[in-house]
């Protein structure tokens, strides 16, 4: 089985301001849409692009967030690949993206290789949002490298600027473990320019982290138009669950949707106990039965 940690290295070794689409903090209508991130279905969507796409937009999804992009997405070229999410009413609002440190220097598709190449085919796609996905463990073994990831954030948004498209960075836990007494987090907000380069807040991560996710949203109140919405268990270990069947308040964090500026969030789990197409089911049900209506 594919882990996000090996898909995520393999782009880092295959793949190698504000918007110009001048959205106001404001909630628009696209907020009622439920997204979803479809790494949650990796070990499907790699053999069968075209079933699995089916599958999820029956489930009631509208948006969808890529990934794995290496010069194609899922095999097709970004015409097709748009041509077939139309053809099911979906959108490709945003991809993830890797940084590419030690990737290949003909590769293409990362922040450090290829990137004009990717936000290319970004833009004939139809993303609004570009987005650093991870960083590996040896892309992060210091403050320095962190500055260094915040300065090339930084340019790689200039050329998303030019197409139209606004460039986030995605948090894991580890940018809120402390280095010679400082929070990488901390490092990545102050040195990255904040008219270019916003934040896609993953829940479970800040949760797990140990901070409170409607804290963080309001002091970076505006930066983060993008979230991943997936539930931490009530186990000792905190794994991911389906959302509604864990300990995080989503609720109360929906409520701050329309003053934070979010604009779109995207279902995710990063493990399934069964069928990840049953988990995002049980995910999406709950989601418009209990949250949209804070929207």
């Amino acid at each position: 089985m594919l882990t996000r940690r090996s898909v995520l290295k393999q782009m880092a070794l295959i793949t190698g301001g504000s918007m110009l689409l001048n959205e106001s903090f404001a909630l628009n209508a696209n907020n009622k849409k439920v997204g979803v991130q479809l790494y949650t279905v990796r070990n499907q969507i790699f053999k069968d692009p075209a079933g699995t796409l089916k599958k999820i937009a029956a489930l009631g999804f509208q948006e969808v967030e890529t990934f794995g992009y290496s010069g194609k997405f899922f095999g097709w070229t970004a015409n097709e690949y748009k041509k077939a999410l139309a053809d099911l009413n979906m959108a490709p609002v945003s991809g993830h993206y890797g940084y590419g440190k030690f990737a290949d220097k003909n590769s293409t598709g990362s922040i450090l290789h290829g990137w004009e190449k990717a936000v290319e085919d970004a833009a004939t796609l139809g993303h609004q949002y570009m987005v650093l996905a991870y960083l590996t463990d040896q892309e992060r073994t210091s403050l320095d490298d962190y500055k260094k990831v915040a300065a090339d954030l930084n340019r790689a948004a200039e050329v998303c600027n030019k197409a139209g498209i606004q460039l986030c960075y995605h948090n894991h836990d580890f940018e809120f473990k402390k280095i010679d007494g400082i929070l990488p987090m901390d490092i990545l907000m102050k040195e990255s320019d904040a008219s270019l380069v916003k934040l896609e807040l993953d829940l479970y991560w800040v949760s797990k982290a140990g901070l409170d996710p409607i804290a963080f949203i309001k002091e970076h109140n505006g930066r983060i138009p993008l979230w991943h919405v997936k539930d931490m268990d009530k186990t000792e270990k905190k794994f991911y669950t389906e959302v509604g069947n864990g300990v995080i308040d989503f609720n109360a964090i929906f409520k701050t949707a329309k003053t934070s500026g979010m604009k779109h969030f995207y279902v995710e789990q990063d493990e399934c106990p069964g069928s990840p197409f049953d988990s995002l089911e049980k995910s999406i049900n709950y989601i418009k039965s209990n949250l949209t209506k804070n929207l």
